[in-house]
């Protein structure tokens, strides 16, 4: 995803996913890394609602447009156009299954060392400095998401809330809206991590960026699984356990 003529800091991607423990049905979250070419590539994950089959096929269908889009666009076609035809499309096809489906959608636009952010749903962008500066996180199409934005309610209360499960945008539906945010520049060693609402319904916003913030990027992921996977168990009373299907995609800007 770098070119070497103008980023000579290589981009270190990892992706994770399992489903809800103890769960019975399949996963329905999905997830993607697409590389454009040698300069820009598409980091993707969507977590599929509607019950086990409908939310894994609305999941699917919607990497898989995605996909198309952005790899049968020509070169004279930008990447966030390929993108928002795919998010489209992913939006008919979803509708066109007629069964209720629908499912949310985190995507991140990568050329070069700049990003830039598209989401519906509830479903999460967040970037993060080295340090733990947090340069970007995404709003939840939600009510809580939207309360928290407003300041009526802070992390802690919001992940306890009785309405923390309800979404009010998604792909699969007539009214869907695509958020779009401003190119973000990256610096060396920032990450941008996406996650599905199984990572951020069970850890705290400061959990997640002291974790992902330093050291291998592999061993990140698989540090903030086995935390949120404590939760889901519900091993402390006083922290919030919401099993479910998890998700994450990371990537991070890492010198030559």
């Amino acid at each position: 995803m770098t070119k070497p003529d103008e980023l000579d800091r290589p981009g270190q991607v990892v992706v994770y996913s399992s489903r809800s423990p103890g769960k019975p049905s399949a996963n329905e979250d999905a997830a993607a890394v697409i590389a454009r070419n040698s300069d820009e590539g598409v980091l993707i994950v969507a977590d599929g609602m509607g019950g086990a089959a409908a939310g894994q096929r609305a999941s699917s269908l919607t990497l898989d447009a995605l996909q198309q889009a952005v790899c049968n666009a020509g070169d004279d076609v930008a990447l966030r156009t390929a993108i928002l035809n795919g998010i489209e499309s992913a939006n008919q096809a979803v509708l066109e299954m007629r069964i209720g489906a629908a499912t949310t959608l985190a995507v991140v636009e990568v050329q070069g060392n700049t990003i830039r952010p598209y989401h519906v749903g509830d479903s999460a962008i967040l970037v993060v400095g080295q340090r733990g500066r947090i340069k970007l996180l995404t709003v939840s199409h939600s009510p809580v998401g939207m309360a928290v934005e407003a300041g009526v309610l802070d992390d802690t209360a919001a992940m306890h809330h009785e309405d923390r499960h309800l979404v009010t945008n998604a792909v699969g539906t007539v009214e869907m809206r695509i958020e779009i945010g401003p190119p973000l520049q990256l610096s060396t060693y920032d990450t941008v991590l996406l996650a599905t609402d199984g990572l951020f319904d069970n850890l705290s916003i400061n959990e997640v960026v002291e974790v992902v913030r330093k050291g291998p990027l592999g061993r990140a992921l698989e540090r903030l699984a086995d935390l949120t996977h404590e939760r889901m168990a519900g091993v402390e009373p006083l922290q919030p356990s919401k099993p479910d299907d998890l998700t994450m995609v990371a990537f991070r800007l890492v010198p030559s």
